[in-house]
């Protein structure tokens, strides 16, 4: 609940602004027709509501990933216009102020059997109550809607340029029990392709050459590979089975790739065949796909494991995981590396209950699609909803990374947060 009164402080300050907005905007288009203005101020006012209501359900309540995706970008991108436009309309303001106290200074003095106002000229009456006040600059007020319009236009941008724009972003992974035998050794990471949304084959072939050309002697994918239905891979498969790498594939599921969002929650034989198709869809690309399971990784006599479990995700997110089976019979191992597609399960439950997990790998977040992210500093509105949401974290001696995703859902493009490929180079302490 510690966020509530920010966001209760957030919304009304903005829902000031709009009154502040929307009376600028009246005062500079005085040709409207009253019937027009009635329009405008009832669809202003009405997505403003809407949206102020769904940042608190998206929040608070467990709706659809992709529809609060949707809804805090949209929240967001229109505070983010009308931060742009403030300044314009405070300049005018400014403008406003000084020319009524110009005319005040210059006003002169008062004949006292005349009327107050009978020797002020026409032109410096406006400044009292009787007269029209001082109206607003046409030109101010259309500059700051224009340059309102920048944050809108990142959108189209986002989606002309950032959806296929995928990033190589390098970390070192320091493992305190690593063997000697698999220090140095570099592990690729993608997740979330959610093939159903593409559109350009060429641009995924592209990123798939780039992380081959990285080398990585292992790879991980993290999950949802489709949106809701295995032949959504059929385009797409002939790409990703060009992924390989010497010590292996290992992939695991997410929350999409079991089609409750089509076929709904409740098991039917057309549900049970399309998670059986994904999980060939798998198999037929070389991907080792570990469903509650756990695999021993081999090398020069030494060995570490990499553990999967199936989506294991926090409010109406299916909890199919099972970690008693992924780490049964692994006591043995040194280091334990783990597949789980929601970040939300280390916090939840591996942490607190199994501590033998050095490191953890997920993605699900897609870091929203939209916000900022440079080497020091991340922001985005999913950081609202999950704690770990993109790189790297660690409690303790226990480490988790979160990749923001290779493909995209909803809005068809990347602002800021853009498409990922992992590389980790594995390190002794």
């Amino acid at each position: 609940m510690g966020r509530l009164p920010f966001l209760i402080a957030g919304c009304l300050l903005i829902i000031a602004f709009d009154f502040y907005f929307v009376k600028a905007i009246l005062s500079v288009f005085k040709n409207w027709s009253e019937k027009a203005k009635t329009r405008f101020t009832r669809i202003y006012w009405g997505v403003t509501i809407v949206l102020v209501i769904g940042v608190f359900a998206g929040i608070f309540s467990n709706l659809f990933l992709s529809l609060r995706a949707i809804i805090l970008v949209t929240f967001f991108l229109t505070t983010a216009c009308k931060i742009v436009m403030l300044p314009f309309l405070v300049i005018d303001d400014l403008r406003r102020l000084s020319i009524s106290l110009y005319k005040r200074l210059k006003k002169p003095a008062a004949d006292p059997e005349s009327n107050s106002n009978a020797n002020v000229p026409a032109a410096d009456t406006a400044i009292f109550p009787a007269a029209e006040p001082i109206s607003r600059s046409a030109f101010i007020v259309k500059a700051g809607l224009v340059a309102a319009a920048i944050p809108l236009t990142s959108l189209t941008w986002g989606i002309a340029t950032g959806a296929y724009d995928y990033q190589v972003r390098r970390k070192t992974l320091i493992l305190p029990n690593l063997p000697a035998a698999f220090d140095g050794i570099t592990m690729g990471q993608i997740s979330d392709i959610h093939s159903g949304s593409f559109y350009n084959k060429t641009a995924v072939k592209g990123g798939v050459e780039m992380l081959l050309g990285e080398k990585p002697d292992f790879i991980f994918f993290t999950g949802d590979i489709v949106n809701d239905m295995a032949t959504e891979m059929r385009d797409y498969q002939n790409i990703f089975d060009k992924v390989k790498a010497p010590l292996g594939v290992y992939s695991s599921l997410g929350n999409h790739d079991y089609g409750d969002y089509h076929f709904g929650k409740e098991s039917s034989p057309a549900k049970v065949k399309n998670l059986k198709d994904v999980i060939k869809t798998h198999e037929l690309m070389g991907w080792d796909l570990l469903m509650n399971e756990h695999r021993r990784l081999k090398v020069d006599g030494e060995e570490i494991g990499i553990l999967g479990i199936e989506n294991w995700g926090m409010g109406r997110f299916p909890k199919y995981g099972r970690m008693d089976l992924a780490t049964k019979d692994t006591d043995d191992l040194p280091v334990k590396l783990l597949l789980s597609h929601d970040p939300s399960h280390w916090r939840a439950e591996v942490l607190p209950n199994y501590p033998q997990i050095d490191a953890m790998f997920s993605g699900h977040t897609h870091g929203m699609q939209f916000g900022v992210r440079t080497e020091n500093y991340q922001w985005s509105p999913i950081e609202y909803i999950y704690k770990e949401w993109a790189g790297l974290y660690q409690e303790q001696k226990q480490q988790l990374y979160v990749n923001v995703g290779y493909g995209f859902l909803g809005y068809p493009g990347r602002v800021g947060i853009l498409p990922e490929i992992t590389i980790f180079t594995l390190k002794r302490a």
